[in-house]
């Protein structure tokens, strides 16, 4: 079905969700903000009281390994053909804003110092592609606070961080893509066979959280499901567990997150429904970069390497085997 993405009512019917506030896990960026994580890349919070049962799904870092150091060099002639990418080859390295504590898209590993993810793998396979080598790249760690400002001031060549294309920050700086996009999913027990689609969350308690944009998607969606609101997605994923709820409503991306946390206790149902949230690059206001990175994109899709990233870094982990369709480029 297809779903409404604007006019969303301002109010909403809610059953506060009852449950002790979490821990609040080491800081993380999130597609529009920064939120509480290190787990999901959209900022879920540790699960609370279940941490010693979480068996998280690594990454596989060889193949990811394996799959950057295969990715494609470009010419000399396409090189020139851009300031931007001439400018970063003159230099002999990329200066990039990225985050350290996404666990899909971009998670620092302590023991050997690399950065991988599927922002990450991006970020490095456009290092290659320019530069010849992925580790020539100098980073510079980014909030939702200081994303625009690093490329306002010529602090990086790009900014890669989960990062919301809107029509606010296009005013100061310009985005490649979109590569990635996000919507709303829903998060049900792995045995839960009530739930399929949105339309079966009719009448069902449904477990969202405060400040996202799930209740506000709900009211609209499913007017008359009852919603409990939790301030944290720790206390809607433990609702979800308790069976408190029947199903949980937020972002896609958290709910891959939690599934990772937590292999084999839940399952995505359904398609991905309500306002889509596209993720661009970073970079300068009427940079000719755009254009490059965009031509860069276009390739990797082409050439299978984009779904070979998504599956190492996210669906191989959370156990999802339908890979998404990218969005269309410069749209």
């Amino acid at each position: 079905m297809k779903n409404s993405a604007s006019n969303f009512m301002p109010n909403r019917r809610q059953v506060l969700g009852l449950g002790a506030v979490g821990t609040v896990a080491a800081l993380g960026l999130a597609a529009c903000g920064t939120t509480n994580s290190t787990s999901p890349s959209t900022g879920s919070a540790a699960t609370s009281g279940s941490s010693s049962e979480d068996q998280v799904a690594e990454l596989d870092a060889t193949a990811y390994d394996k799959l950057i150091a295969a990715g494609s060099t470009a010419d000399d002639a396409t090189i020139a053909a851009s300031t931007w990418a001439q400018k970063i080859k003159d230099a002999g390295s990329i200066r990039l804003g990225v985050v350290q504590t996404s666990a899909l898209f971009s998670l620092l590993n302590e023991k050997d110092g690399k950065l991988r993810g599927f922002d990450a793998g991006i970020s490095q396979l456009l290092t290659r592609y320019i530069l010849g080598d992925e580790s020539k790249a100098k980073t510079t760690q980014v909030t939702s606070d200081t994303r625009e400002s690093v490329l306002e001031n010529d602090q990086v060549d790009a900014v890669f961080a989960t990062y919301s294309i809107t029509d606010d920050r296009k005013k100061v700086i310009s985005f490649a893509g979109p590569y990635y996009q996000s919507q709303q999913s829903i998060l049900v027990l792995a045995d839960n066979t009530d739930v399929t689609s949105v339309d079966d969350l009719s009448g069902k308690k449904v477990a969202v959280q405060s400040g996202s944009t799930g209740p506000s998607i709900m009211e609209e969606l499913v007017p008359d499901a009852t919603l409990q609101e939790f301030k944290t997605d720790e206390e809607a994923r433990n609702a979800l567990l308790q069976k408190r709820v029947d199903a949980y409503v937020i972002d896609r991306n958290m709910q891959l997150g939690a599934m990772i946390k937590q292999p084999g206790k839940y399952k995505l149902a359904g398609e991905p429904f309500g306002p889509v949230d596209p993720y661009g690059i970073g970079m300068p206001l009427d940079s000719d970069g755009v254009s490059f990175v965009n031509d860069f994109l276009k390739k990797i899709e082409d050439e299978g390497t984009w779904e070979e990233l998504w599956k190492i870094t996210i669906g191989d982990r959370a156990g999802v085997d339908e890979v998404p369709t990218p969005p269309t480029i410069g749209a």
